[in-house]
């Protein structure tokens, strides 16, 4: 797994299923708030007049010469929720990413929020 100061370095970089699949580009991770290790990567998904941002959890990754492979199918992660290019993942959302991937959700102690992005 990378860590989370080698984050930006992977920006564009392909993003492959757990077969080796092509699922599209790294465009973000998002930390966990509490530990601010990765927790999740946005990818770049879509045709060009189309392209969406759809988020896939980090856990198991790994990472290779010039891709990041996930340990989840193509197909799951492109039905994952999604946010347009300039959009942002809301509070409310959140949750939702979490029950696609069949993931535990719990917000901080005082109700904070799960994700960050980088």
């Amino acid at each position: 797994m990378f860590e989370a100061e080698d984050i930006r370095e992977w920006r564009g970089h392909d993003v492959l299923d757990v077969e080796g699949h092509k699922i599209g580009t790294l465009e973000a991770v998002y930390v966990d708030t509490a530990t601010d290790a990765p927790s999740f990567a946005t990818v770049v998904i879509g045709l060009p007049t189309k392209r969406r941002l759809v988020f896939v959890p980090l856990e198991k990754a790994t990472v290779g010469p010039g891709h990041l492979k996930v340990a989840y199918e193509k197909k799951l992660v492109k039905e994952a929720p999604f946010i347009d290019l300039d959009g942002e993942l809301t509070a409310e959302e959140e949750p939702r990413v979490f029950a696609h991937y069949t993931l535990d959700y719990r917000t901080g102690a005082g109700g904070e929020r799960r994700l960050g992005r980088r």
